[in-house]
């Protein structure tokens, strides 16, 4: 994954991930991706054993696979992480029995990598802009991925218009 990062995103980046570690006393663990579901959910081996896990992103929403940009997003991500180990910071479980968390390869945070290159949104949610607002605003200023198209909708948006995608997705690790 090759990340072109300026002063401001790398200050930007080091902000949010600081904010996560101390707003959480989240249980960190090492694995594998072994398979990538979409632009926001993975799934990650532990590397001391056991079941794979199937983790969402914390703090970003990607596009739904089958609206546009879904497919970019899905293989930006697995381009970047498959076969990758990585740090996951678990917070809980989502209503579809996923864990929410924040993914760390080499240091870097996925979710802002993700959000920084245009192929995902900052989580909001009522008046919050999500934790990755400052990238988000960045990469639509540059019109990057996602924010280069004017007609990109958000995830939530897009689900409430149009209902969930019923294209047969790549939902569990081979």
């Amino acid at each position: 994954m090759q990340m072109a990062i300026t002063a401001q995103t790398l200050r930007a980046c080091v902000l949010v991930t600081l904010l996560l570690f101390l707003s959480t006393s989240a249980h960190a663990w090492p694995g594998i991706v072994t398979h990538v579901s979409d632009g926001d959910t993975v799934w990650v081996q532990p590397l001391q054993g056991g079941e794979a896990h199937k983790v969402r992103l914390l703090g970003i929403d990607a596009p739904e696979i089958c609206q546009p940009w879904g497919p970019q997003s899905r293989a930006a991500l697995h381009a970047a992480l498959q076969g990758q180990v990585v740090e996951v910071r678990a917070r809980t479980r989502d209503s579809y029995g996923r864990l929410l968390g924040q993914l760390t390869r080499q240091g870097n945070d996925v979710g802002a990598w993700m959000v920084g290159q245009g192929y995902a949104w900052s989580y909001s949610y009522k008046n919050n802009a999500g934790p990755y607002e400052a990238l988000q605003l960045q990469a639509q200023t540059q019109h990057l991925g996602l924010f280069s198209d004017g007609r990109a909708l958000q995830p939530r948006l897009f689900r409430k218009r149009f209902g969930s995608c019923h294209l047969p997705t790549p939902d569990a690790p081979h």
